[in-house]
């Protein structure tokens, strides 16, 4: 697969250059929580994380022409993310997420369908990754990071990281329009994200197949190997591990993301552990990096902005030790906190 290269910053200033502009594209969705409503979902989480830590980022999603809708791009401005992206579906209602708590604290999710993200035009994404253009928050309005909004992606060929998962890929019409993005994309970033029954085996390995880089949980890299019948022991070799991988990384599991890495000829394959903390496998090595302690609010989120901070790492170039602990520590602060896009402190 064909992955982006970062052109030489003018001056070598710089810490982001061209080709560190970003896409994410997917569901749009207000998680409906037993005494609140929120906007969320991944694309919008880990797009709103990138924009505070300096990136010029673009969302690509379709919501209703109904209450919801207006809300979500009134949301979407205070959050400092540019709108030219947003499509808006005459039929289709905005999504929606029920969302509940089981005894372990983890979510649960009813996803209602169909919804308006389901039907991403994929013309019209394409123009609004090339376009660029510029688009002031309804009413006039000051974003809550000021000039966030106005960092935008001028999409002049493989200059951008899409970044998408699989549960936006359920209906053909959003999938093609995650497809048509992919193949302009200079590198990839995929989250499996499972929400059964939608996001089936197909589309997980089609997706697989798509990305450069991609992150799992420690359920999803079982299931991933499950549904592609590695052997226990999958025939991948002795892996050089990094500083404190053994105590979190198991050989077995180990050996499943590195068959996994080969198979998809990824960059790299990230596992979240939850508490215990994340690692990686590349060609080369497995890294691991033991979690930050935080007392939970709640993990709706968490995921999203460890991926976020992980990206920006990535692309930085960074050692994978700590490009993980940065992606723990943001992780670990927005599950400390209420909802997915808190205010987050600089130091993060």
């Amino acid at each position: 697969m064909a992955t982006g290269s970062c052109k030489a910053c003018p001056g070598g200033g710089a810490v982001f250059c061209g080709a560190d502009k970003f896409v994410a594209i997917g569901e749009v969705v207000w998680d409906i929580f037993p005494d609140r409503q929120v906007l969320g979902g991944a694309p919008i989480n880990v797009a709103y994380h990138l924009a505070v830590l300096g990136l010029p980022v673009r969302v690509i999603t379709r919501v209703g022409s109904d209450t919801l809708g207006d809300l979500t791009l009134a949301r979407l401005a205070e959050l400092g993310l540019p709108l030219t992206g947003v499509q808006r579906d005459p039929e289709l209602p905005t999504g929606q997420v029920r969302v509940e708590f089981g005894a372990d604290g983890e979510p649960g999710y009813d996803i209602v369908a169909p919804a308006a993200w389901d039907n991403i035009d994929p013309e019209q994404a394409l123009r609004a990754v090339r376009d660029g253009e510029r688009q002031a928050p309804p009413g006039g309005g000051e974003p809550r990071r000021a000039g966030l909004a106005q960092r935008e992606i001028d999409g002049d060929g493989e200059d951008f990281g899409l970044i998408f998962g699989t549960l936006a890929q359920r209906d053909p019409r959003s999938r093609q329009a995650v497809r048509r993005l992919a193949a302009a994309a200079g590198r990839r970033y995929y989250d499996v994200n499972l929400r059964p029954p939608s996001t089936t085996r197909e589309l997980v390995l089609e997706s697989l197949a798509l990305a450069d880089v991609v992150k799992v949980n420690g359920e999803e890299l079982g299931q991933l190997a499950a549904w592609l019948e590695l052997p226990a022991a999958a025939a991948a070799g002795a892996a050089a591990a990094g500083e404190g991988a053994q105590s979190l990384v198991d050989p077995q599991r180990e050996q499943m993301a590195a068959a996994i890495r080969e198979r998809y000829q990824l960059e790299a394959l990230v596992v979240t552990e939850g508490a215990a903390g994340a690692w990686v496998r590349t060609a080369a090595q497995t890294w691991a990096a033991a979690g930050e302690p935080v007392p939970v609010a709640d993990t709706v989120g968490a995921g999203d902005a460890f991926f976020a901070a992980l990206i920006v790492a990535y692309q930085q170039k960074l050692p994978w030790p700590e490009i993980l602990g940065r992606a723990n520590r943001r992780g670990a602060y927005v599950a400390g906190q209420a909802g997915a896009t808190p205010e987050m402190p600089a130091a993060l």
